[in-house]
Protein backbone atom coordinates (compact mmCIF):
# COMPACT_ATOMS: atom_id res chain seq x y z
CA UNK A 1 0.00 0.00 0.00
CA UNK A 2 1.28 3.67 -0.61
CA UNK A 3 0.44 6.63 0.71
CA UNK A 4 -0.27 10.22 -0.82
CA UNK A 5 2.08 13.13 0.54
CA UNK A 6 2.76 16.77 -0.57
CA UNK A 7 5.58 16.98 -3.19
CA UNK A 8 6.73 16.37 -6.55
CA UNK A 9 10.47 15.97 -8.03
CA UNK A 10 12.02 16.53 -4.40
CA UNK A 11 9.81 14.66 -1.98
CA UNK A 12 12.25 11.55 -2.68
CA UNK A 13 15.55 11.81 -1.00
CA UNK A 14 18.85 13.45 -1.93
CA UNK A 15 16.98 15.22 -5.18
CA UNK A 16 16.68 18.89 -5.64
CA UNK A 17 15.21 21.08 -8.35
CA UNK A 18 14.90 24.46 -9.75
CA UNK A 19 12.61 26.33 -12.43
CA UNK A 20 14.00 29.59 -13.88
CA UNK A 21 13.35 32.08 -16.96
CA UNK A 22 16.07 32.01 -19.39
CA UNK A 23 14.78 33.83 -21.79
CA UNK A 24 13.24 31.38 -24.54
CA UNK A 25 9.91 32.30 -24.53
CA UNK A 26 9.11 35.32 -25.44
CA UNK A 27 6.81 35.93 -22.91
CA UNK A 28 9.09 35.84 -20.31
CA UNK A 29 7.14 33.11 -18.41
CA UNK A 30 9.90 30.36 -16.65
CA UNK A 31 11.21 28.14 -19.37
CA UNK A 32 14.55 26.14 -17.87
CA UNK A 33 14.49 23.76 -14.71
CA UNK A 34 17.18 21.21 -13.82
CA UNK A 35 16.11 18.20 -11.71
CA UNK A 36 19.96 17.48 -9.69
CA UNK A 37 20.57 13.85 -7.32
CA UNK A 38 23.22 14.12 -4.67
CA UNK A 39 24.47 10.80 -5.67
CA UNK A 40 24.75 8.78 -9.58
CA UNK A 41 21.05 7.30 -9.55
CA UNK A 42 20.39 4.10 -11.37
CA UNK A 43 17.70 5.52 -14.66
CA UNK A 44 15.16 4.15 -16.80
CA UNK A 45 13.33 5.44 -19.80
CA UNK A 46 10.83 5.04 -22.39
CA UNK A 47 10.71 7.45 -25.20
CA UNK A 48 8.05 8.13 -28.26
CA UNK A 49 7.83 5.74 -30.87
CA UNK A 50 7.56 8.12 -33.28
CA UNK A 51 10.34 7.94 -36.69
CA UNK A 52 10.98 11.56 -35.89
CA UNK A 53 12.54 11.83 -32.74
CA UNK A 54 13.65 14.75 -31.14
CA UNK A 55 17.66 15.26 -30.44
CA UNK A 56 17.23 15.09 -26.68
CA UNK A 57 15.32 11.59 -27.34
CA UNK A 58 18.15 10.26 -29.05
CA UNK A 59 20.94 11.57 -26.79
CA UNK A 60 18.84 9.88 -23.71
CA UNK A 61 17.56 6.58 -24.99
CA UNK A 62 22.08 6.28 -25.63
CA UNK A 63 22.59 7.77 -21.58
CA UNK A 64 19.94 5.19 -20.56
CA UNK A 65 20.63 2.53 -22.92
CA UNK A 66 24.41 2.13 -22.51
CA UNK A 67 25.49 4.67 -19.18
CA UNK A 68 22.11 3.09 -17.05
CA UNK A 69 23.32 5.84 -14.68
CA UNK A 70 22.45 9.96 -14.56
CA UNK A 71 22.50 12.73 -11.48
CA UNK A 72 21.27 15.59 -13.57
CA UNK A 73 18.01 16.45 -15.91
CA UNK A 74 18.11 19.67 -17.54
CA UNK A 75 14.54 20.65 -19.20
CA UNK A 76 14.28 23.44 -21.43
CA UNK A 77 10.55 24.79 -22.77
CA UNK A 78 9.59 26.56 -26.18
CA UNK A 79 11.51 24.98 -28.42
CA UNK A 80 11.39 21.63 -28.81
CA UNK A 81 14.73 20.60 -30.62
CA UNK A 82 13.46 18.40 -33.13
CA UNK A 83 14.08 18.39 -36.70
CA UNK A 84 17.19 20.12 -35.88
CA UNK A 85 20.15 17.84 -37.13
CA UNK A 86 23.53 17.57 -36.04
CA UNK A 87 23.17 20.98 -34.47
CA UNK A 88 20.36 19.90 -32.60
CA UNK A 89 22.66 16.98 -31.12
CA UNK A 90 24.99 19.48 -30.57
CA UNK A 91 22.91 21.43 -28.20
CA UNK A 92 22.07 18.07 -26.34
CA UNK A 93 26.14 17.39 -25.72
CA UNK A 94 26.83 21.30 -25.34
CA UNK A 95 24.00 21.44 -22.56
CA UNK A 96 25.31 18.24 -20.33
CA UNK A 97 28.95 19.48 -20.91
CA UNK A 98 27.78 23.17 -19.27
CA UNK A 99 26.40 21.23 -16.47
CA UNK A 100 29.02 19.09 -15.92
CA UNK A 101 30.78 22.15 -16.02
CA UNK A 102 28.84 24.24 -13.19
CA UNK A 103 27.48 21.86 -11.14
CA UNK A 104 30.34 20.10 -8.89
CA UNK A 105 31.28 16.38 -9.03
CA UNK A 106 29.11 15.55 -12.31
CA UNK A 107 29.80 13.70 -15.42
CA UNK A 108 28.68 15.25 -18.12
CA UNK A 109 27.37 11.77 -19.65
CA UNK A 110 25.57 11.60 -16.17
CA UNK A 111 23.41 14.31 -17.53
CA UNK A 112 20.34 14.08 -19.14
CA UNK A 113 18.40 17.13 -21.63
CA UNK A 114 14.99 17.19 -22.31
CA UNK A 115 12.91 19.92 -24.81
CA UNK A 116 9.46 20.78 -25.24
CA UNK A 117 7.72 23.45 -27.52
CA UNK A 118 7.92 24.55 -31.23
CA UNK A 119 9.29 21.66 -33.57
CA UNK A 120 11.79 23.06 -36.09
CA UNK A 121 13.71 25.53 -33.87
CA UNK A 122 17.34 25.77 -33.19
CA UNK A 123 18.23 25.30 -30.00
CA UNK A 124 19.45 29.35 -28.22
CA UNK A 125 21.86 27.01 -26.82
CA UNK A 126 23.71 30.72 -25.36
CA UNK A 127 20.79 31.31 -23.36
CA UNK A 128 20.52 27.41 -22.37
CA UNK A 129 23.91 27.69 -20.47
CA UNK A 130 22.90 30.97 -19.40
CA UNK A 131 19.72 29.35 -17.73
CA UNK A 132 21.70 26.83 -16.24
CA UNK A 133 24.49 28.93 -14.41
CA UNK A 134 20.90 30.64 -13.08
CA UNK A 135 19.57 27.39 -12.27
CA UNK A 136 22.39 25.63 -10.37
CA UNK A 137 22.52 29.33 -8.01
CA UNK A 138 19.20 28.03 -7.41
CA UNK A 139 18.49 24.09 -6.78
CA UNK A 140 16.70 22.95 -3.59
CA UNK A 141 15.24 19.80 -2.43
CA UNK A 142 11.87 21.73 -0.73
CA UNK A 143 8.45 21.46 -2.05
CA UNK A 144 8.96 24.61 -3.43
CA UNK A 145 11.94 24.71 -5.70
CA UNK A 146 10.26 21.15 -7.37
CA UNK A 147 6.75 23.36 -8.00
CA UNK A 148 8.52 26.07 -9.15
CA UNK A 149 10.70 23.26 -11.49
CA UNK A 150 7.25 21.63 -12.94
CA UNK A 151 6.07 25.37 -13.78
CA UNK A 152 8.68 25.92 -16.03
CA UNK A 153 8.49 23.01 -18.42
CA UNK A 154 4.74 23.94 -19.00
CA UNK A 155 3.88 24.88 -22.88
CA UNK A 156 0.35 25.30 -23.32
CA UNK A 157 -0.62 23.82 -19.90
CA UNK A 158 -2.69 25.53 -17.58
CA UNK A 159 -1.43 24.16 -14.63
CA UNK A 160 1.76 22.32 -13.15
CA UNK A 161 1.13 18.84 -12.33
CA UNK A 162 2.99 17.05 -9.66
CA UNK A 163 2.36 14.14 -7.16
CA UNK A 164 4.19 12.06 -4.60
CA UNK A 165 3.88 8.77 -2.56
CA UNK A 166 5.43 7.01 0.46
CA UNK A 167 5.57 3.28 0.66
CA UNK A 168 6.85 1.14 3.80
CA UNK A 169 8.70 -2.01 2.28
CA UNK A 170 9.06 -4.92 3.84
CA UNK A 171 11.69 -4.18 6.41
CA UNK A 172 10.15 -1.50 7.66
CA UNK A 173 11.71 1.23 5.76
CA UNK A 174 10.04 4.09 3.96
CA UNK A 175 10.52 5.25 0.46
CA UNK A 176 9.23 7.54 -1.70
CA UNK A 177 8.26 8.10 -5.38
CA UNK A 178 7.89 11.41 -7.12
CA UNK A 179 7.11 12.88 -10.02
CA UNK A 180 6.12 15.89 -12.58
CA UNK A 181 4.79 15.93 -16.51
CA UNK A 182 3.99 18.29 -18.32
CA UNK A 183 1.39 17.70 -21.40
CA UNK A 184 -1.32 19.44 -22.93
CA UNK A 185 -1.61 19.34 -26.52
CA UNK A 186 0.00 16.94 -29.05
CA UNK A 187 -0.67 14.40 -26.46
CA UNK A 188 -1.13 10.32 -28.13
CA UNK A 189 1.84 9.22 -26.19
CA UNK A 190 3.01 5.72 -27.75
CA UNK A 191 6.52 5.43 -26.04
CA UNK A 192 7.77 2.92 -25.36
CA UNK A 193 4.86 16.94 -26.26
CA UNK A 194 4.49 14.96 -22.82
CA UNK A 195 7.55 14.73 -20.66
CA UNK A 196 7.75 13.00 -17.54
CA UNK A 197 10.01 13.39 -14.98
CA UNK A 198 9.52 10.47 -11.62
CA UNK A 199 12.25 10.49 -8.94
CA UNK A 200 13.01 8.10 -5.99
CA UNK A 201 14.91 7.09 -2.80
CA UNK A 202 14.15 3.05 -3.20
CA UNK A 203 17.45 1.34 -4.09
CA UNK A 204 16.65 -1.11 -6.97
CA UNK A 205 18.42 -2.72 -9.64
CA UNK A 206 18.49 -0.91 -12.62
CA UNK A 207 17.35 -3.31 -14.90
CA UNK A 208 14.31 -3.90 -12.42
CA UNK A 209 14.14 -0.18 -12.48
CA UNK A 210 13.75 -0.37 -16.39
CA UNK A 211 11.47 -3.36 -16.63
CA UNK A 212 8.91 -1.84 -13.71
CA UNK A 213 8.54 1.75 -15.66
CA UNK A 214 8.60 -0.30 -19.33
CA UNK A 215 5.36 -2.24 -18.12
CA UNK A 216 3.87 0.44 -16.24
CA UNK A 217 3.54 2.79 -18.92
CA UNK A 218 1.25 0.78 -21.41
CA UNK A 219 -1.82 1.39 -18.68
CA UNK A 220 -0.74 4.74 -17.77
CA UNK A 221 0.53 7.60 -20.08
CA UNK A 222 -0.07 5.12 -22.99
CA UNK A 223 -3.63 5.10 -22.07
CA UNK A 224 -3.81 8.61 -22.48
CA UNK A 225 -4.88 11.00 -25.61
CA UNK A 226 -5.78 14.62 -26.39
CA UNK A 227 -5.52 14.84 -30.03
CA UNK A 228 -4.27 11.89 -31.25
CA UNK A 229 -0.70 13.52 -32.36
CA UNK A 230 1.93 11.43 -30.77
CA UNK A 231 4.99 13.77 -30.27
CA UNK A 232 8.43 13.70 -31.22
CA UNK A 233 9.96 14.35 -27.79
CA UNK A 234 7.74 12.06 -25.70
CA UNK A 235 9.66 11.29 -22.71
CA UNK A 236 9.83 9.88 -19.12
CA UNK A 237 12.65 9.45 -16.98
CA UNK A 238 13.02 7.67 -13.76
CA UNK A 239 15.64 8.82 -11.58
CA UNK A 240 16.48 6.14 -8.46
CA UNK A 241 18.70 7.60 -5.87
CA UNK A 242 18.89 4.87 -3.53
CA UNK A 243 19.01 6.77 -0.30
CA UNK A 244 15.38 5.38 1.43
CA UNK A 245 17.94 3.21 3.33
CA UNK A 246 16.47 -0.38 2.29
CA UNK A 247 17.76 -3.30 1.20
CA UNK A 248 17.95 -3.12 -2.75
CA UNK A 249 15.65 -4.68 -4.41
CA UNK A 250 17.43 -6.93 -7.04
CA UNK A 251 14.80 -9.55 -7.83
CA UNK A 252 11.17 -9.69 -7.99
CA UNK A 253 9.98 -10.01 -4.43
CA UNK A 254 7.64 -8.86 -2.23
CA UNK A 255 8.96 -4.74 -2.75
CA UNK A 256 9.16 -5.38 -6.36
CA UNK A 257 5.69 -5.58 -6.03
CA UNK A 258 5.32 -2.72 -3.50
CA UNK A 259 7.60 -0.70 -5.67
CA UNK A 260 5.59 -1.22 -8.71
CA UNK A 261 1.94 -0.38 -6.88
CA UNK A 262 3.48 2.76 -6.24
CA UNK A 263 4.90 3.79 -9.36
CA UNK A 264 1.79 3.37 -11.08
CA UNK A 265 -0.23 5.66 -8.59
CA UNK A 266 2.35 8.27 -9.63
CA UNK A 267 2.34 7.47 -13.42
CA UNK A 268 -1.27 7.10 -13.29
CA UNK A 269 -1.93 10.14 -11.54
CA UNK A 270 0.50 12.61 -13.78
CA UNK A 271 -1.60 10.93 -16.49
CA UNK A 272 -4.67 11.99 -15.51
CA UNK A 273 -3.66 15.22 -15.33
CA UNK A 274 -2.19 15.90 -18.10
CA UNK A 275 -6.05 14.54 -19.86
CA UNK A 276 -7.43 17.11 -17.75
CA UNK A 277 -5.65 19.80 -18.69
CA UNK A 278 -6.36 18.98 -22.76
CA UNK A 279 -5.50 21.60 -24.06
CA UNK A 280 -8.97 23.60 -24.33
CA UNK A 281 -10.70 21.21 -22.44
CA UNK A 282 -13.67 21.94 -20.47
CA UNK A 283 -13.56 17.93 -18.89
CA UNK A 284 -11.84 15.36 -18.21
CA UNK A 285 -13.46 11.71 -20.20
CA UNK A 286 -12.69 8.28 -18.64
CA UNK A 287 -13.27 5.07 -20.58
CA UNK A 288 -13.58 2.14 -18.30
CA UNK A 289 -13.55 -1.66 -20.44
CA UNK A 290 -14.45 -4.38 -18.40
CA UNK A 291 -15.76 -7.81 -19.55
CA UNK A 292 -13.09 -8.22 -21.91
CA UNK A 293 -11.45 -11.25 -23.09
CA UNK A 294 -7.98 -9.99 -22.72
CA UNK A 295 -6.41 -6.88 -20.67
CA UNK A 296 -4.70 -5.87 -23.96
CA UNK A 297 -7.90 -5.74 -25.51
CA UNK A 298 -9.77 -4.10 -23.05
CA UNK A 299 -7.15 -1.56 -23.13
CA UNK A 300 -7.45 -1.08 -26.82
CA UNK A 301 -11.01 -0.57 -26.97
CA UNK A 302 -11.42 2.35 -24.22
CA UNK A 303 -8.12 4.28 -26.00
CA UNK A 304 -10.42 3.93 -29.32
CA UNK A 305 -13.21 5.64 -27.20
CA UNK A 306 -11.01 8.48 -25.63
CA UNK A 307 -9.39 8.93 -29.06
CA UNK A 308 -12.38 9.34 -30.71
CA UNK A 309 -13.02 13.31 -32.29
CA UNK A 310 -16.32 12.76 -32.70
CA UNK A 311 -16.85 11.16 -29.02
CA UNK A 312 -14.64 13.85 -27.80
CA UNK A 313 -16.92 16.72 -29.67
CA UNK A 314 -20.32 14.82 -28.34
CA UNK A 315 -18.50 15.29 -24.63
CA UNK A 316 -18.16 18.87 -25.48
CA UNK A 317 -21.89 19.05 -26.13
CA UNK A 318 -23.30 16.81 -23.08
CA UNK A 319 -24.34 15.09 -25.66
CA UNK A 320 -25.08 11.42 -25.12
CA UNK A 321 -24.17 10.64 -28.44
CA UNK A 322 -23.39 6.43 -27.91
CA UNK A 323 -23.52 5.51 -31.01
CA UNK A 324 -20.26 7.08 -31.32
CA UNK A 325 -18.84 5.23 -28.55
CA UNK A 326 -20.02 1.76 -30.13
CA UNK A 327 -18.34 3.20 -33.51
CA UNK A 328 -15.36 3.88 -32.18
CA UNK A 329 -15.48 0.24 -29.76
CA UNK A 330 -16.06 -1.01 -33.29
CA UNK A 331 -13.42 0.30 -34.97
CA UNK A 332 -10.80 -0.37 -32.73
CA UNK A 333 -9.69 -3.68 -33.83
CA UNK A 334 -11.49 -6.20 -31.50
CA UNK A 335 -13.75 -8.70 -32.23
CA UNK A 336 -16.88 -8.19 -29.61
CA UNK A 337 -20.73 -8.97 -29.99
CA UNK A 338 -21.65 -5.58 -30.74
CA UNK A 339 -25.73 -7.33 -29.16
CA UNK A 340 -23.77 -7.84 -25.65
CA UNK A 341 -22.16 -4.77 -25.18
CA UNK A 342 -23.84 -2.30 -22.18
CA UNK A 343 -23.19 1.20 -22.25
CA UNK A 344 -23.57 3.11 -18.94
CA UNK A 345 -22.21 7.35 -18.06
CA UNK A 346 -21.24 8.27 -14.46
CA UNK A 347 -20.26 11.91 -12.72
CA UNK A 348 -20.86 13.34 -9.29
CA UNK A 349 -24.03 14.19 -10.73
CA UNK A 350 -25.24 10.24 -11.07
CA UNK A 351 -24.88 7.09 -13.12
CA UNK A 352 -27.37 5.98 -16.01
CA UNK A 353 -27.29 2.87 -18.13
CA UNK A 354 -27.70 4.43 -21.75
CA UNK A 355 -27.32 0.85 -24.23
CA UNK A 356 -28.14 -2.48 -22.85
CA UNK A 357 -27.44 -5.52 -24.88
CA UNK A 358 -26.59 -3.16 -27.99
CA UNK A 359 -29.92 -1.24 -28.37
CA UNK A 360 -30.86 2.23 -26.27
CA UNK A 361 -32.23 2.14 -23.10
CA UNK A 362 -34.83 4.48 -23.63
CA UNK A 363 -32.93 6.67 -21.23
CA UNK A 364 -33.97 10.26 -20.05
CA UNK A 365 -31.77 12.45 -22.27
CA UNK A 366 -31.89 15.67 -19.35
CA UNK A 367 -30.66 13.14 -16.72
CA UNK A 368 -27.68 12.25 -19.44
CA UNK A 369 -27.02 16.00 -20.22
CA UNK A 370 -26.87 16.87 -16.42
CA UNK A 371 -24.17 13.93 -16.13
CA UNK A 372 -22.19 14.73 -19.25
CA UNK A 373 -21.83 18.34 -18.19
CA UNK A 374 -19.88 17.56 -14.85
CA UNK A 375 -15.97 18.50 -15.50
CA UNK A 376 -15.12 14.56 -14.71
CA UNK A 377 -17.16 12.38 -16.66
CA UNK A 378 -16.49 7.88 -17.08
CA UNK A 379 -18.12 5.66 -19.85
CA UNK A 380 -18.67 2.28 -18.52
CA UNK A 381 -18.54 -0.43 -21.48
CA UNK A 382 -19.34 -3.54 -20.52
CA UNK A 383 -18.09 -5.88 -22.98
CA UNK A 384 -19.38 -9.33 -21.75
CA UNK A 385 -16.30 -10.98 -23.38
CA UNK A 386 -14.49 -12.17 -20.31
CA UNK A 387 -12.68 -11.09 -16.83
CA UNK A 388 -10.34 -8.43 -18.23
CA UNK A 389 -10.76 -4.93 -17.95
CA UNK A 390 -8.96 -1.07 -18.78
CA UNK A 391 -9.40 2.28 -18.45
CA UNK A 392 -7.72 5.38 -20.64
CA UNK A 393 -8.24 8.88 -20.15
CA UNK A 394 -9.04 11.96 -22.93
CA UNK A 395 -10.72 15.18 -22.78
CA UNK A 396 -13.78 16.88 -25.15
CA UNK A 397 -13.20 18.80 -28.36
CA UNK A 398 -13.33 22.35 -28.17
CA UNK A 399 -13.55 25.51 -29.93
CA UNK A 400 -10.60 26.46 -28.19
CA UNK A 401 -8.61 23.81 -29.01
CA UNK A 402 -8.57 24.91 -32.25
CA UNK A 403 -7.52 28.37 -31.08
CA UNK A 404 -5.01 27.57 -29.45
CA UNK A 405 -3.12 25.32 -32.10
CA UNK A 406 -4.43 27.49 -35.21
CA UNK A 407 -1.90 29.97 -33.94
CA UNK A 408 0.25 28.23 -32.08
CA UNK A 409 3.76 29.77 -33.77
CA UNK A 410 2.41 33.06 -33.68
Amino acid sequence: MYEVINGGVTAAKGFKAAGTSAGIKRSGKPDMAMIVSDVLCAAAGTFTSNVVKAAPVIYDRQIVTEEKYAQVVVVNSGVANACTGEEGMKACKDTARKAAEILPGIDEKAVLVASTGVIGNQIPIDKICGGIEKLAGLVSDTEEAGHEAAKAIMTTDTVSKEVAVKVVLSDGTEGIIGGMCKGSGMIHPNMCTMLSFVTTDIAIDQALLQKALREDIDTTYNMVSVDGDTSTNDTCLLLSSGLAGNSPISEENEDYALFKEALHAVNETLAKKMAADGEGCTMMFECHVVGADTEANARQLARSVISSSLTKAAMFGHDANWGRILCALGYSGVMFDPAKVTLSISSAAGDLVIVENGVSTGYSEEVATKILSETEVVCLCDMHMGEAEGKAWGCDLTHEYVSINGDYRS
